[in-house]
């Protein structure tokens, strides 16, 4: 066991750095000097100001700036509570019959997280989309204790930010740095009200950047960091250590389940990607329009990249060019093979969909590119994707279904069962053939006899040869049925 003296150095360079650790070791090191008798002595005190004449660093001047731009926010959703007694409960007559009373039919769920003031003027608040999500209402707590009704502007789940506006006056912004320029090591610190218990702050150091994998979102390029982000957390704020916002907190993982305590991996959305999301919500109207290569590609394995000149596998092979499309019409094939996109490396298919993902329509990007084994320069305009479709526009045997792009809850059910993607079934007409073959509203189609697909634009490339004999795999709650369409 080591001595009490250097167990106090330790825990100072875990909490102030080796200056001041070294420095309260000496200290704690010289001989006991002798104490006059009628003066008394504290059994403890606060640690000093200064050591050897140094002062130790505080990261009290620059909370005092942020604190005030971090905020609470409550949302509440009335859902409809059913009844115990199964559809018997809203029968007045048998409830009068047996005397049960009337009992209540509805009741209010409320959830908790925070919110970065970005925009004092306009009163725009970020926060994450699960914080807000199909919320009645949402309410913000200021630092000075002002409670305020929020106007909800927008959200993307696809991201997990959310935009709100909270009118009224005398509020403070943190300033957004440029989170692209990030780096791991750099000190971090963040923000926010983790289990209700009002302002809390936690520091760390960023862990890793562009993270993803993470099950909580459909487009990822999240900060990773070591520093406590809790249930409440979310839709907070990361700052650096000149108080500037770098990230909106969002997620923590544990193996063990939340309640097993924090063990270093917290994740946060980078704020140049939430910013462009805000920007989106602003100018459309609450709603985010993303653009598209309208390709579909695939990872590389060792004997791939041999076959096309690279002494590693990395990059996004190319499987198909939709017609019509971004891709196609700046000269995209099957068989390229992205390497990097506006000069970020590109390391497998899930790099490149989260890249174009997070740009608007109309962006430019400049592709590096293998083609035979020879590089290639290509700039393509990404136009924007569908995001649904009527089935008799696929094909007419599903007509009367309304196909869309997947939402957040059932794209994470999909990525918890290792598939790769799908359609979902949005609205289906009563008696329809879509109906009638079986379609409900809520499956998702993860596979077809038309051929392979991982989203609605593939889903419909994969029926430039309809088949003669038509079968969908479909899920419904946890499990996969074959459905033949007549």
């Amino acid at each position: 066991m080591r001595p009490l003296p250097t167990l106090i150095a330790l825990s100072a360079a875990a909490a102030f750095g080796g200056f001041a650790a070294t420095g309260l070791n000496d200290l704690l090191q010289k001989p006991a000097q002798a104490t006059p008798a009628a003066a008394a002595v504290p059994m403890a005190a606060a640690l000093p100001t200064s050591v050897d004449g140094q002062a130790l660093p505080s990261l009290a001047p620059m909370l005092k700036r942020v604190t005030p731009a971090v905020v609470s926010v409550y949302s509440r959703q009335t859902v409809r509570v059913a009844s115990p007694l199964g559809p018997f409960g809203d029968d007045p007559v048998f409830r009068r019959i047996f005397g049960i009373p009337d009992m209540p039919r509805e009741r209010v769920e409320r959830a908790l997280g925070s919110g970065v003031i970005v925009d004092a003027a306009r009163g725009y608040v970020l926060t994450n989309h699960h914080v807000v999500e199909n919320a009645d209402g949402v309410s913000v707590t200021l630092n000075d204790g002002r409670q305020v009704e929020a106007e909800f502007i927008g959200s993307d789940p696809d991201t997990d930010v959310a935009l709100i506006r909270i009118p009224t006056q005398g509020l403070t912004a943190v300033p957004m740095a440029n989170s692209d320029q990030l780096q791991v090591g750099d000190f971090v610190v963040a923000m926010g009200n983790p289990y209700g218990l009002g302002q809390t702050v936690t520091s760390g150091i960023v862990s890793a950047v562009g993270r993803s994998g993470i099950p909580v979102a459909g487009y990822q390029n999240f900060i990773q960091t070591d520093a406590s982000i809790n249930p409440g957390n979310s839709g907070g704020a990361l700052v650096d250590l000149q108080g500037r916002l770098v990230g909106i907190n969002t997620a923590s993982f544990n193996p063990r389940g939340s309640m097993a305590g924090n063990i270093g991996l917290g994740f946060a959305i980078p704020i140049n990607m939430a910013r462009g999301i805000m920007d989106q919500l602003i100018a459309n109207d609450g709603v985010v329009r993303r653009g598209t290569f309208g390709v579909e590609a695939q990872d590389l394995d060792e004997r791939t990249a041999r076959a096309v000149g690279l002494e590693l596998p990395r990059g996004a092979l190319i499987t198909r060019v939709y017609a019509g499309s971004a891709a196609a019409a700046a000269g995209l094939q099957p068989g390229d093979v992205v390497l990097s996109a506006n000069g970020q490396r590109i390391d497998n298919r899930a790099a490149l969909h989260n890249f174009e993902g997070l740009q608007p329509v109309g962006t430019r990007v400049a592709l590096d590119v293998r083609r035979d084994g020879k590089p290639l320069q290509l700039s393509v305009a990404l136009k924007e994707g569908a995001r649904s479709a009527e089935g008799a526009t696929i094909d007419a045997r599903l007509t009367g279904a309304t196909l869309k792009e997947l939402d957040e809850s059932a794209r994470q059910q999909l990525r918890s069962m290792g598939a790769n993607g799908g359609v979902q079934v949005g609205n289906v007409v009563r008696d329809s053939r879509a109906w009638n073959n079986g379609l409900r509203p809520g499956d998702i189609i993860v596979g077809s006899s038309s051929g392979e697909f991982g989203d609605l634009p593939g889903f419909r490339a994969s029926f430039e040869r309809k088949p003669a004999q038509l079968v969908v795999d479909v899920l419904r709650g946890r499990r996969v049925a074959r459905a033949l369409m007549q």
